[in-house]
């Protein structure tokens, strides 16, 4: 047998040269890392930090809540049952929860069927209309409070109570009407179509079609509504403020703060059960929060 010969190895690629040129290209690329989550992080720390400060602070007790000291010698849980048990703090939290809660879910009914008109119909007037919700965008409420105040207090006598608030809600928001509109822009009118296509009609087509894929939206408005009615302070200020039995969290914390002006510790705890609520809603629903508000606007 002929004796077999070893084949000789591939000769392996040869390493490009470490240039000047590349070099320098890694440099740029560290930098670039660093300076983009350097921002990042000193964003980050700007926005924590106070939040970190007012839960500290909240922990001290009365005498170290006055001092320059940063984290509490002894950890004061106590202080947030003391808070919980103040008069009135518990009925400002089942009217803050009323207030937000009801809200929301009227403004979220009211705006989805007008937020599909102006978005997938075609009628006359839809541009003016449009243009009427974005002018009511653009009035302040202080424009106005004065004839509504007159006309909730004098007319319908409901001073003294969040109702002239929440009963607005359910004809509507501008702001709500128009993000919403916008996202729905986005969804193919084929899909419309071949809902009509089987038999459905407009409320069906809007039930079975179009919510289900309107989430993102739906959740993105419903957010912004239930934080701005939970941060309310100037609504809340012109009606309830002559029945305390009315306050929300946002008008009853600036009477726990001047009635405990030297309680600091006091103070930060009252305003973390103010925040937290709000804090965690937005940590649970952030994803779809930030994907209405993205897609939202795709389409003129």
């Amino acid at each position: 047998m002929p004796q077999l010969l070893d084949k000789p190895a591939p000769a392996s690629p040869a390493k490009a040269p470490y240039t000047p040129a590349a070099r320098t290209a890694r440099r740029k690329a560290l930098l670039h890392w660093i300076a983009v989550h350097s921002l990042g992080v000193a964003a980050a720390l700007f926005f924590v930090l106070p939040f970190v400060f007012v839960v500290l602070t909240s922990l001290m007790n009365d005498q170290q809540a006055l001092t320059r000291d940063l984290t509490p010698n002894t950890w004061e849980w106590g202080n947030y049952r003391q808070v919980f048990e103040t008069p009135g703090f518990l009925i400002w939290w089942r009217n803050t929860l009323l207030y937000a809660g009801l809200g929301t879910v009227l403004t979220v009914v009211s705006s989805i069927p007008v937020a599909y008109a102006l978005a997938k119909f075609r009628f006359r007037g839809r541009k003016l209309s449009l243009m009427l919700v974005i002018s009511m965008m653009m009035l302040p409420p202080q424009v106005v409070i004065i004839p509504m105040y007159l006309f909730w207090a004098k007319q319908m006598d409901l001073s003294g109570s969040l109702w002239p608030l929440i009963i607005p809600m359910a004809f509507g928001d501008a702001f709500s009407i128009f993000l919403l509109r916008q996202f729905l822009l986005t969804i193919p009118n084929e899909y419309l179509d071949a809902a009509k296509v089987d038999g459905c009609g407009e409320f069906r087509t809007l039930i079975r079609v179009v919510l289900p894929m309107a989430k993102p939206g739906i959740a993105a408005i419903a957010l912004f509504q239930f934080f701005a009615a939970w941060n309310d302070y100037f609504g809340p200020q012109i009606y309830a403020s002559e029945n305390p039995a009315a306050w929300t969290l946002s008008y009853g914390l600036e009477s726990f703060k001047g009635a405990h002006h030297t309680n600091w510790n006091l103070t930060m705890a009252a305003t973390v059960l103010v925040m937290a609520p709000v804090i965690a809603v937005f940590f649970f629903a952030q994803k779809a929060f930030v994907e209405g508000v993205t897609l939202t606007g795709v389409k003129g």
